[in-house]
């Protein structure tokens, strides 16, 4: 494929460049008098979710024209291209309602699918100043972004052994269902931490936490980036009550997920 990284190590890399990028620009507007829309869904949407995402999508035209990219700006709009055996999920502002309250947990999400599996992750959490990402076989790792939106020093990161009891668990802050607190009940858990955005993968992902339910609705650019880097680090995400992996490409469900879980390393499946 034209201009394509010729590994998934230098894509990443790539992918974070742009993460950065959308991030920066996002920033911008979240320090501003932003106004908010609803799309047809009845969801939110900000002028930060729009130029992010045109951001993202000239940078991957330029970096791997070939490859198909399925965005949420794009998608809401009808714009749903052919996808193959590889293509790119976009979510240039997750954490939509987040970034309205200001809490800060909002992030930029790319991802690349490959044989309904995601194998590389970027997950840029700017307001907190975060960008963890993953490939698959190279591992996870997180990064402080500085002045200048720039990397400091990466640290790899890897999901912890699940515990014999006292689990941590983590779930939505602003979507969190009757049927996850039903769910949790059934758990030892020990404590439990609310988190926006993307971010709930990233905590598990670094050893902060070891499940995370989610039983409502989701879309595939939602998870995708997250589901990449929690499984680089060790994790893995399964569907609810199928335990089985979470895959990407579901055109007969419009790209939404079924309910799923998401789990430390070693965990009961």
């Amino acid at each position: 494929m034209k201009n394509q990284p010729s590994n998934d190590t230098a894509l990443t890399g790539a992918l974070c460049d742009l993460a950065l990028r959308a991030g920066a620009s996002a920033l911008d507007i979240y320090h501003s008098e932003f106004s908010v829309e609803e799309k047809g869904d009845a969801s939110p949407v900000t002028e930060a979710d729009r130029i992010g995402e045109e951001i993202i999508l000239a940078g991957l035209r330029t970096l791997a024209p070939d490859i198909p990219v399925l965005a949420e700006e794009s998608a809401s709009d009808g714009h749903i291209p052919t996808l193959g055996d590889e293509f790119f999920l976009v979510d240039p502002l997750d954490g939509t309602k987040e970034f309205i309250k200001k809490t800060g947990e909002f992030t930029v999400n790319i991802a690349l699918i490959r044989e309904k599996r995601p194998v590389v992750g970027v997950v840029y959490a700017p307001a907190l100043g975060r960008l963890y990402a993953g490939s698959q076989g190279a591992g996870a790792w997180v990064a402080n972004v500085g002045e200048n939106y720039a990397l400091g020093t990466r640290q790899a990161i890897r999901a912890r052994p699940k515990p014999n009891s006292n689990l941590i668990a983590v779930a939505s802050r602003s979507h969190r269902s009757p049927e996850t607190d039903v769910y949790l009940s059934t758990l030892d858990i020990g404590d439990f931490a609310a988190a926006g955005s993307s971010l709930k993968f990233c905590l598990i992902a670094e050893g902060k936490a070891d499940i995370y339910p989610r039983f409502g609705r989701t879309m595939e650019w939602d998870t995708g980036a997250g589901q990449a880097v929690l499984e680089a680090a060790g994790g893995f995400v399964v569907t609810h009550p199928e335990g089985e992996t979470l895959v990407y490409g579901k055109k007969e469900r419009g790209f939404d997920n079924p309910y799923f879980i998401a789990w430390g390393s070693d965990s009961a499946r």
